[in-house]
């Protein structure tokens, strides 16, 4: 029904629709209509244009019963110093049916595992990000009336280009126990002592727990990673049924990630299906751009999916990690900048999100 490898042979009763610049309805038969000064029908209008500050524009609106399954986009960076920022400027959010808050919200980059508002090469099963700034998510996003998608300019500038492409199928019905996608963004700029960042709470319902993104900003001296992942279920109060052995160990490395070269520490970023490491900031080819450069604090994006190893609630979930460190002194408590966004399945109606950080707040140091 939802696709993958071993689907591949089996027949559907199924549409095939995409929605982009051209064809914003995913209406039949009408794609790749706009005419250029190659003449009709030649690329002529391949992406939204001058998305003014404070605007938000719709970038799909689909009827019926259906499942998004691939979502690309792309946007320049390339018109001001400002423009830096622009990841984290735009904000994307999805509604499912009828709900008036979204499921969905998160700056664009972190929704993308790109953190920083810098874009690196991610290669998942479910997240790929592909030089230069080929933003695509293969996630299933089940629908059974309406789904919408939008995007927020929230960037001092205008944005002059906004290339994107949803592609989805309609469906006669979906079950009525299919869970719903979501995702949401969350950061605190400053830790506090003692106390475990908290990816995601207030999630109730039945669902699943499906992927989490850490963007992480090293505030403070030696090895920061030794902190466990908390998965609160059902109530658990106060231990979780699921508690790992670190940050390190959650994102499926192990020894701080690095190894030793003529007489160097040297970080070894990763990518693969379900974990990765994709961006470090210390290997950026643009390490000596004024807006990111040595004087910031290393920076460092990690990904793990839970899509061999989904994690099941039954009325209500809670994820947390502490912030614990190891010196010459042995283990600490640390105080750093963590940004995540959280990626789950579950049952309707869900609790509205807590409101999003003003762009000033989710600038990266």
């Amino acid at each position: 029904m939802y696709g993958g490898l071993a689907g591949l042979p089996m027949q559907k009763n199924i549409q095939s629709r995409t929605i982009n610049a051209e064809n914003p309805k995913g209406e039949k038969g009408k794609g790749g209509r706009s005419a250029s000064h190659l003449g009709p029908s030649r690329k002529g209008n391949p992406c939204l244009r001058q998305i003014a500050p404070g605007k938000t524009v719709t970038l799909a609106e689909i009827e019926g019963a259906g499942i998004i399954n691939h979502i690309w986009v792309t946007v320049d960076n390339k018109t001001t110093d400002a423009d830096c920022f622009v990841l984290r400027d735009l904000v994307i959010r999805m509604y499912w049916d009828d709900e008036d808050v979204p499921s969905v919200e998160s700056p664009l980059g972190d929704f993308f595992c790109c953190g920083f508002a810098r874009e690196c090469n991610v290669n998942s099963l479910p997240i790929a990000v592909i030089p230069n700034r080929g933003f695509n998510s293969y996630f299933q996003m089940p629908f059974h009336s309406k789904a919408k998608i939008t995007l927020e300019n929230q960037h001092e500038n205008e944005i002059p280009a906004f290339f994107y492409q949803i592609d989805y199928n309609l469906h006669d019905s979906l079950p009525e126990d299919i869970a719903y996608f979501h995702a949401k963004w969350r950061r605190q700029r400053i830790t506090n002592i003692g106390e475990d960042y908290v990816i995601v709470d207030g999630i109730k319902g039945k669902g699943h727990y499906v992927g989490t993104y850490i963007a992480l900003s090293t505030l403070e001296r030696y090895w920061w990673g030794e902190g466990e992942v908390k998965f609160f279920l059902d109530g658990d109060d106060p231990y979780p049924t699921i508690c790992g052995t670190g940050m390190e160990d959650y994102f499926g490395g192990s020894w701080s990630f690095a190894h030793q070269e003529l007489g160097k520490t040297v970080e070894q970023t990763y990518n693969s299906m379900y974990l990765g490491y994709p961006y470090y900031s210390k290997n950026d080819e643009l390490i000596h751009n004024p807006y990111h450069n040595d004087d910031c604090p290393p920076m460092r994006g990690f990904y793990r999916w839970h899509i061999e190893d989904p994690i099941y609630f039954e009325e209500d979930l809670k994820v947390t990690v502490q912030q614990i460190g190891v010196s010459y002194k042995g283990l600490f408590e640390r105080q750093d900048d963590l940004a995540s966004v959280a990626y789950w399945y579950q049952s309707e109606p869900h609790c509205p999100f807590d409101k999003l950080m003003s762009k000033e707040e989710r600038w990266p140091r």
